[in-house]
């Protein structure tokens, strides 16, 4: 998830994949909690409403389409097969569950919570081993009543600072008026309109979390340098504690949303009943819940608390392994300064984010609820977490190398999107690494019977392999991971979930749009015929 990978997000590979015949029967594919969009071919947005933009952001184009908000029951121009008819404006989640859906949502529901418990708990009691606590179970030499016990229960002093936390987190969100964009060139903030929603709704936004977020480092960095407030450890000497109060977060919020879906919806003509409570819970109700005018359920909890936490968490982090240690490693400062990276990124881009998918397709439910609150903010954090145990000092060449790595990927993820929006916004009238841009010209029929016409970059990095900006986030999530050392695979969790999620979205991706553009993807595939390595995939 660089700079947006964030951000979402993201969990998200366990959901993709266990929703993944859920999802394909609402006409669309799923998301990450971050930052990734829907889809990332080089195809690019027509002016005319209705065109879709496959890649970064991709249902721009589709989300600018007029729908017809007296049938609720349709499914978007952009997956016609060959000009084959289907119902036009279905996205975001499907209208009927079939059993394997219905059992993957409640798995996920079911052990989610207890994927994210087990590897703070083998930080917590086993040095970060993921294998040490199976074994022990395995042969008997701890009980699962022994490990429960084991662990912090939630605190008077966690509930206060989680309280504090949000309720700050919400007052810069609804309260402040975004004032970086009058000062910084190139930054969009302020009001922003999103996308239209299915109802046709277009709803506004204050983009403020660049300004949220410089607000709570700045008071941050003074607490820990002038006013000694509280120590910077603090995070991490609650960290479980907290756990407990991010699940409580999570599934009120969720739970929340739910009954307001079916009491009070914001929309109502934008709310999804499918008649089974587990998957309304799961994948939401309402599309765009709202309290008030400016209070977006969907964009705060996206981007605020947890990406914004995301940095602190690591700069606590870095405090606790100063405090037991005596010194910070080169590691946990290539992990602090990775991920700050790919913060800063999500929140420069937060006006960009309103066209993906977490904003334009999933609806408001315990997949994005729970997950921001919980999957995200500790199971992103884990390298930090493990070098706090485990004080990896690495090599000049081995640090020097995942520097590199990094910000080569995150160089390859914003120079592949960068170029994708400047075709769609220039209509090809750019130059891509000097040149003119090449497109292949492609077309299709939407349900109404009207044919559209698009183009898929094939110039610059859409020229070099379909899902380059895909490969650029592998690069940065495996910079990570590799700056963890070798001495156990916790940190590597996240290179194995993106790994999936990615693989899995980009043969997904590609399924959607041949059925979409017919021989003109094949055209396109010829012309590009690698996914993410060049010469290998």
């Amino acid at each position: 998830m660089r700079p947006e990978r964030a951000a979402r997000s993201v969990f998200r590979c366990h959901l993709e994949d266990g929703l993944r015949r859920a999802r394909a029967a609402a006409g669309r594919p799923g998301g990450r909690l971050s930052r990734v969009p829907e889809e990332s071919l080089g195809a690019v947005v027509s002016p005319r409403p209705g065109i879709c933009c496959p890649g970064r952001g991709g249902e721009k184009g589709l989300m600018a389409a007029k729908h017809q908000p007296n049938a609720p029951k349709t499914k978007s121009p952009g997956s016609v097969a060959n000009g084959g008819a289907v119902t036009q404006g279905q996205w975001g989640r499907a209208w009927e569950v079939d059993w394997f859906s219905l059992a993957s949502v409640i798995f996920l529901l079911l052990f989610a919570p207890f994927i994210v418990y087990f590897f703070i708990m083998a930080c917590d009691q086993y040095s970060c081993s993921l294998t040490a606590p199976v074994v022990d179970l395995a042969t008997g030499h701890a009980r699962l009543s022994d490990i429960w016990a084991k662990t912090p229960s939630v605190t008077k002093k966690a509930a206060q600072l989680y309280t504090l936390w949000v309720a700050f987190q919400v007052l810069l969100y609804v309260s402040l008026p975004d004032f970086c964009h009058k000062f910084l060139p190139g930054y969009v903030g302020g009001v922003q309109e999103g996308a239209v929603t299915p109802a046709g709704v277009v709803n506004k936004y204050e983009i403020n979390g660049l300004q949220a977020w410089l607000i709570t480092h700045a008071l941050w960095f003074a607490n820990a340098h002038f006013l000694s407030w509280f120590s910077p450890t603090i995070i991490f000497d609650n960290w479980i504690p907290l756990l407990w109060c991010a699940n409580i977060l999570g599934y009120a919020v969720s739970t929340f949303a739910m009954v307001k879906g079916y009491c009070f919806p914001t929309s109502a003509r934008d709310c999804k009943f499918t008649g089974n409570f587990f998957y309304n819970y799961m994948m939401g109700v309402e599309f765009n819940p709202r309290i008030g005018k400016w209070f977006d359920f969907k964009l705060f909890f996206n981007g605020r608390p947890g990406i914004v936490a995301w940095t602190l968490i690591n700069l606590s982090f870095a405090a606790k392994q100063q405090e037991l240690h005596g010194h910070v490693t080169n590691s946990m400062v290539l992990v602090n300064v990775l991920q700050a990276i790919y913060v800063l990124d999500f929140f420069w881009n937060e006006a960009w984010y309103l066209k993906t998918i977490d904003i334009c397709h999933d609806h408001f439910g315990w997949y994005l609820g729970w997950g921001d609150c919980v999957w995200l903010p500790y199971l992103y954090t884990l390298q930090g977490l493990y070098l706090v145990y485990h004080p990896v000092q690495l090599s000049m060449p081995h640090a020097v190398g995942v520097l590199l790595l990094g910000l080569s990927g995150y160089y390859v993820f914003r120079v592949a999107n960068h170029q994708k929006d400047l075709f769609r916004r220039t209509g090809g009238r750019c130059l891509i690494w000097g040149r003119k841009p090449k497109a292949i010209e492609c077309a299709y029929t939407s349900a109404d019977g009207r044919k559209h016409h698009s183009q898929l970059l094939v110039s610059g990095f859409w020229g070099v392999a379909r899902h380059l900006n895909y490969t650029g986030d592998l690069m940065g999530s495996l910079a990570y991971c590799l700056a963890c050392g070798g001495g156990h695979l916790l940190p590597y969790f996240y290179i194995v979930y993106m790994t999936i999620l990615l693989t899995h979205r980009c043969l997904r991706d590609e399924h959607r749009c041949a059925s979409k553009y017919g021989s003109d993807w094949e055209r396109y595939t010829a012309a590009v015929p690698y996914r993410l390595l060049p010469g290998i995939f």
